[in-house]
């Protein structure tokens, strides 16, 4: 493997991938992943999953791209979402983007999580992935509710504030979780400032983490059977 990955007249791309083979076992992998069986019974259904992920990939990618022109404070942030819109090159493409992609992957998790309820895909031995699954749904939520927030115009204050109203009402955790979230008596700086960390750090962190969880069970445990 030495003389393979250092013998001279190769290119430094295929050099890297050859050291990431030797160390990480990267064709091998790829191989079983290509390679891997899917049950005859599996139809579009069982893609909805995936359809997900992909709307979080084009998520998490445009929303990289935005952070960096993004400003969350509350005399900035209107501002800064109209200089991304109107004067980054292609910034309406991506904002439009991350929208639709947002709307896109509220849905499909939906679809999703029914699919699994309605084929009995939850049942034994699949109950610690569809926990996770559960947390996942929640977090999809939580990004939506976050990333509302976050252009700081009307319609984004207002609606947070009746949505922290409707937290506030839930028995027992509602009063100190909103609360927790609002930062205050009323919607400000500061809750401007702890949606846009959860929606940028706490949020993401959480969901790799859970959908590492989710793909290895899955690998390991295969696709469910047919209802």
């Amino acid at each position: 493997m030495e003389e393979r990955v250092n013998r001279p007249g190769r290119s430094p791309l295929v050099r890297v991938v050859d050291r990431l083979d030797e160390r990480f076992r990267v064709r091998a992998l790829w191989k079983s992943i290509a390679e891997h069986e899917v049950p005859a019974h599996v139809n579009w259904m069982y893609c909805l999953g995936g359809i997900t992920f992909f709307l979080f990939g084009v998520q998490a990618i445009t929303g990289i791209i935005m952070a960096f022109y993004y400003k969350p404070h509350p005399e900035l942030a209107y501002q800064s979402v109209q200089f991304i819109v109107y004067k980054l090159p292609l910034g309406w493409l991506i904002r439009t983007m991350h929208r639709w992609a947002a709307n896109g992957m509220v849905l499909m998790v939906i679809l999703h999580m029914l699919r699994v309820f309605f084929t009995g895909s939850y049942k034994k031995p699949r109950q610690l992935n569809w926990v996770v699954g559960v947390f996942l749904f929640v977090i999809t939520f939580a990004f939506a509710i976050t990333g509302f927030l976050l252009p700081w115009d009307q319609q984004a204050y207002w609606g947070t504030s009746e949505l922290l109203k409707v937290v506030q009402g839930t028995p027992l955790i509602g009063p100190v979780l909103a609360g927790i979230l609002r930062g205050g008596a009323m919607v400000g700086a500061v809750t401007l400032r702890r949606f846009f960390a959860l929606h940028v750090w706490a949020l993401p962190a959480s969901i790799i983490i859970l959908l590492g969880i989710h793909f290895v069970v899955v690998r390991r445990q295969g696709i469910s059977g047919p209802l």
